[in-house]
């Protein structure tokens, strides 16, 4: 893909919008809270909430992908809109060093966590997990949330439970389950 350019399309169960853009910043996972207070007004504008923001540094291939999400759901247009938005914003305030593709999509059936109050909505739901460090041995796992209370989350996982804080988790998605 060439700078500037937009591919838009399905992509089951969710729907991308790529765009890539050259900027003279670097960013680091402390800047994620920076990202998400400039482009979160940006996404509002189009009517969608700003579920979450990843950052994937892969050299040449880097990618900034933004989540959006609403009460009714996420089309391709909704996407394309989002994606236009967040692209204007990012060519003025250029916050990211390096060349990078920007990916606007749902969050998806497997959707990821990124909030507190994101994990309490889904108490109850099975849920993989990736801690920064091993806790009890344990540093990828997959169970169900049985509680999140004052920025801990509970987890039963097989016979046992382990609590941790939302700060030790590194990634988090929620398992789909098809009846």
């Amino acid at each position: 893909m060439h700078a500037g350019s937009n591919s838009c399309g399905p992509w089951c169960p969710l729907f991308v919008c790529e765009t890539e853009i050259e900027s003279r910043r670097y960013v680091s996972s402390k800047r994620i809270e920076t990202l998400k207070e400039m482009l979160e007004p940006a996404v509002n504008a189009v009517g969608m909430e700003l579920w979450g923001i990843e950052f994937l540094s892969q050299g040449k291939h880097s990618i900034l992908r933004v989540y959006i999400d609403s009460e009714n759901g996420v089309t391709i247009d909704n996407c394309e809109a989002a994606s236009h938005q967040v692209s204007g914003v990012l060519d003025v305030e250029d916050p990211i060093n390096g060349e990078y593709n920007l990916e606007v999509s749902s969050p998806g059936m497997d959707r990821p966590l990124f909030t507190f109050d994101q994990f309490a909505a889904y108490e109850g739901e099975l849920i993989k997990v990736r801690l920064q460090m091993a806790v009890n041995g344990m540093r990828n796992f997959t169970g169900k949330l049985l509680a999140a209370k004052d920025d801990a989350l509970t987890f039963q996982i097989d016979n046992q439970q382990l609590t941790v804080s939302i700060n030790q988790i590194d990634k988090a998605n929620l398992v789909p389950i098809f009846d």
